[in-house]
């Protein structure tokens, strides 16, 4: 039996989807989003409209490389390879975002790095959001280099792909799903005007007082 806490959560995953539609950010069922919970994953369903989407309709795997028996009525997303290591390999890691949002996919199709060209490009651990070198959706290719995008990082560009954002909650994750996209948009005007003039390390640290969650890990 499902517990309280686990429906709240499976609920929390569905708005996060809703939402991320009725801004813009996604579109039709192209995207996913997952949430760990008790060394399990919780993770949205394959080819399944958003709206139609209920609790119970929310597919959970084990945390376990070696086991790949998912439950639920429906299958889980093509991408739950990904979501599945990611969470392995970086375990302060508790919820997971793939949109294939406008900008952010556009540059993705270049596989363009995004620079420091706005310092708020630091809350994603370094100065630079990177591009995952290409492989098929769903494979372990795909898996492997998302990882290596997501080296000290919460967030990477997919090649031709779209965009991926990790965070210790699902609230902090979708809110970095938002600002990788600001800053896609950000960077792909500028290019537009013969390209930014980018910030150093230092200038894009954070000040004396700042809240400690904001800034720079070690590349």
């Amino acid at each position: 039996m499902v517990s309280a806490t686990e429906n709240s959560l499976r609920q929390n995953i569905i708005d996060g989807c809703l939402a991320m539609n009725a801004q813009g950010y996604n579109h039709g069922t192209s995207g996913n989003i997952s949430h760990r919970l008790d060394g399990r994953m919780l993770i949205t369903p394959t080819s399944t409209p958003y709206d139609d989407l209920k609790p119970e309709l929310i597919a959970s795997l084990a945390l376990d490389k070696n086991d790949t028996i998912w439950d639920g009525p429906l299958a889980p997303s093509s991408e739950w390879r990904m979501h599945r290591d990611i969470m392995l390999a970086r375990p302060e890691i508790n919820a997971i975002v793939h949109l294939h949002s406008a900008f952010a996919t556009v540059l993705s199709a270049k596989r363009i790095t995004i620079p420091a060209a706005h310092y708020q490009i630091a809350q994603f651990g370094g100065d630079d959001i990177r591009c995952a070198e290409y492989a098929q959706y769903g494979t372990q290719a795909l898996s492997d280099n998302a990882l290596a995008a997501l080296d000290n990082r919460t967030g990477c560009l997919l090649a031709n792909h779209g965009m991926l954002a990790i965070g210790d909650s699902l609230e902090k994750a979708l809110w970095l799903a938002v600002e990788l996209e600001a800053q896609a948009h950000c960077y792909f005007h500028t290019l537009q005007i013969g390209g930014p003039i980018l910030l150093t390390k230092e200038q894009i640290a954070p000040p004396p007082g700042a809240n400690s969650n904001y800034g720079l890990r070690s590349s």
